[in-house]
C-alpha cells in the first residue's frame, strides 16, 4: 500500500462492492478500492482511520550488540502492563548504554491511508541511563526493577489499538548517529463491538530471549520444560527465530505475525477492538464482541482463558482461529514482585490434545516431567497441535461448495501457495456438524510430512468457530509498512490474495451480519 490510495471505507462498503465484484466475475487488484458512497455513520475506527497518518515511524537506525544476536542495548525499555484503558496510567522504564538524551513517540498502528500508524504523542526528551539486568532467579525468572522514565496517562479520546513508542537517542553532535528500538503496549476499551483481535502477546514473552537466551526455550534441560518462567518486566528483544528482521526490535511479535490483520480490519472499516492474552482470563471480555480472533502464535494460555473461551462459545460468540499450535502450552499467570497482576507466566505442561504416541515421537523434546495439565483444546478450536510441530505447506481447499468459498473462485483441491507453516493444527475434533475445509501435508525440515486441517463446526446460538491451520493466514491478508513476510522449512507465504481476504470477509460477514 502506498500513502496515495483511497482513504479506508466502511465494512458494509467493502461488502457491498465485494459482492458487485464476484457477481462480475472478477476481482480488483490486491488492495485495490472501490470509489465509496457516504455511510450513514462511521464507526469510531473508520473515523480514527481518516486521520493523517505518519510517514517516519519505522525503526530506522538499529544497533544489536552482537551479530545475530537479540538485545539493543544501547537504548531499550519496557511498559508496566500489557494493556491499559484510556484515564489509566501507565510507566515507561528506558535504558540507554552510554547515557543518553532520548525521545519518545507514540504511534498507534492501524491503516492511515496505507501509512500503518499515526503519531499520537511524544515524549521527552529524557536523560537516560544504563540500568541493570538483573539476575536470573528461580524457574530462571528475569525481572527487572527499573527505575521508572516517566508516565503516561492514556487520553480519553485514544481509541483502542497496538501502540508503538519509539525509542530514539539524541546525540550531541550533528555527526553522531541516532539509534532505535520500541516498547509495546495495547489500548483496550470496554465498549461492545462486531470485533476483537485478541494479541498473542503471551507467546510474545515466551520467545522472548533478553538479555541474550533467556526463555522459556533456552532451559539447559531442553526447550519443552515444566517449571520455567518469563516476566513481562523486560524488554523485547529482536524477533529470535524463523527470519532476521532487527526492525522488529521491542515490538514482541506484532510486526511479524499480527499487524497484517490489523492493517486490513481497518483498511475496511471493521468495527475492531484490541486486548491482551491477560484480558481475557475474563469470559465478560470476550462476549462484548461478535467475533473474536485469535491470530498469528497464540501458543501459551492460562486455564482461566480456556474457561473463558468454552463460555463464550456457549454464550454465542463466533470465533476465528486465524493461527495454528493455539492452545497447546498451559502457563498460569502470577504477579510481579510489587503485585502487579498477570505480569508472569510459567510453563506449567500441554493441554490434552498430544496422544501418547505423539508425546513418545518428541520425548527428546519434553522432558521427562512435561505432562498434561489442561483439557484437550480442539474443544474450543475444532483441530489441535499435531506431532510434528513444524513445517510449510499449501492450503488445499476441500469443500469449495461451503458458504465461506463463496466469490473465491476455489475449487477441489485448489491451492494457496505457501500458507501454511510455521506451526499448524491438525487431528480434527468429533464434534457434531465439524466440517474440514482444507487439508493436506506439510514438510518438516522440508523432508517429513505432518498433515494439517482447517476446520469449521457450528456453536449452539447459530454461531461457529472456524480454525484456519495455520500461524500465516494474516500474511495473506496484507503486507502493511514495517512487516516482513517470513519463512519457514524453506516455504513462505506468497503474500496477499484476494482469495484469502475474501474468505475471511465471508467468515466476518456472517459473524457480524452484513
Amino acid at each position: 500500500m502506498t500513502p496515495h490510495e483511497p482513504r479506508p471505507h466502511s465494512r458494509r462498503q467493502f461488502i457491498r462492492s465485494s459482492a458487485a465484484t464476484a457477481l462480475a466475475g472478477a476481482w480488483l487488484p490486491a488492495g485495490a478500492a472501490t470509489a465509496p458512497s457516504a455511510p450513514a455513520r462511521a464507526s469510531l475506527i473508520a473515523e480514527e482511520n481518516r486521520r493523517t497518518g505518519s510517514l517516519d515511524w519505522q525503526l530506522t537506525r538499529v544497533r544489536l550488540d552482537k551479530p545475530q544476536g537479540v538485545r539493543a542495548s544501547v537504548i531499550e525499555g519496557y511498559c508496566s502492563r500489557q494493556s491499559v484503558l484510556a484515564g489509566e496510567s501507565l510507566d515507561l522504564f528506558v535504558s540507554t548504554a552510554p547515557a543518553a538524551r532520548f525521545l519518545i513517540e507514540v504511534f498507534r498502528t492501524g491503516y492511515y491511508g496505507g501509512r500503518g500508524a499515526r503519531l499520537m504523542a511524544t515524549l521527552g526528551p529524557f536523560d537516560g541511563v544504563a540500568q541493570p539486568v538483573p539476575p536470573m532467579g528461580p524457574k530462571r525468572l528475569v525481572a527487572c526493577t527499573w527505575a521508572r522514565t516517566t508516565t503516561l496517562t492514556i487520553p480519553a479520546d485514544w481509541p483502542s489499538g497496538v501502540y508503538l513508542g519509539r525509542l530514539t537517542t539524541q546525540p550531541a553532535a550533528a555527526d553522531q548517529p541516532y539509534w532505535q528500538n520500541y516498547v509495546v503496549f495495547i489500548v483496550r476499551d470496554t465498549r461492545r463491538a462486531d470485533v476483537l483481535l485478541q494479541c498473542s502477546d503471551n507467546t510474545w514473552q515466551a520467545y522472548n530471549q533478553w538479555p541474550d537466551r533467556t526463555s522459556l526455550y533456552t532451559d539447559p534441560r531442553g526447550s519443552q520444560v515444566r517449571g520455567v518462567a518469563a516476566s513481562f518486566d523486560r524488554p523485547y528483544g529482536k524477533y529470535a527465530q524463523i527470519y532476521e528482521n532487527p526492525q522488529s526490535l521491542g515490538s514482541g511479535e506484532w510486526l511479524c505475525f499480527e499487524f497484517p490483520l490489523a492493517y486490513w480490519l481497518e483498511q475496511h472499516g471493521y468495527d475492531v477492538t484490541y486486548c491482551s492474552n491477560s484480558d481475557c482470563v475474563d469470559a465478560a471480555q470476550l462476549t462484548r464482541a461478535k467475533a473474536f480472533l485469535s491470530v498469528g502464535h497464540d501458543e501459551y494460555w492460562d486455564l482461566r482463558q480456556y474457561d473463558a473461551m468454552k463460555a463464550a462459545i456457549a454464550d454465542g460468540v463466533n470465533v476465528l482461529w486465524l493461527t495454528g499450535n493455539a492452545v497447546f502450552g498451559v502457563t498460569p499467570f502470577s504477579p510481579a514482585a510489587d503485585g502487579r497482576a498477570n505480569r508472569v507466566i510459567e510453563r506449567v505442561g500441554h493441554f490434552a490434545g498430544l496422544t501418547d504416541a505423539e508425546v513418545g515421537q518428541v520425548r527428546k523434546v519434553f522432558s521427562d516431567d512435561y505432562r498434561r495439565a489442561g483439557p484437550d483444546e480442539s474443544a474450543i478450536i475444532g483441530a489441535r497441535t499435531v506431532v510434528p510441530f513444524n513445517g510449510g505447506g499449501d492450503w488445499i481447499c476441500t469443500r469449495p461448495d461451503h458458504w465461506m468459498f463463496a466469490g473465491t473462485g476455489l475449487k477441489q483441491g485448489d491451492r494457496l501457495a505457501g500458507l501454511v507453516g510455521w506451526e499448524h493444527h491438525g487431528a480434527p475434533a468429533k464434534i457434531p456438524g465439524l466440517e474440514v475445509v482444507a487439508e493436506g501435508l506439510v514438510w518438516a525440515g522440508g523432508v517429513t510430512p505432518s498433515r494439517y486441517t482447517a476446520t469449521i463446526f457450528p456453536g449452539p446460538k447459530n454461531n461457529f468457530v472456524f480454525n484456519a491451520a495455520t500461524i500465516f493466514w494474516a500474511q495473506g491478508l496484507a503486507s502493511p509498512p514495517g512487516h516482513m513476510p517470513p519463512w519457514s522449512h524453506g516455504a513462505r507465504p506468497a503474500g496477499p490474495d484476494q482469495r484469502v481476504q475474501r474468505i475471511t470477509e465471508n467468515l466476518l460477514r456472517r459473524a457480524i451480519g452484513g
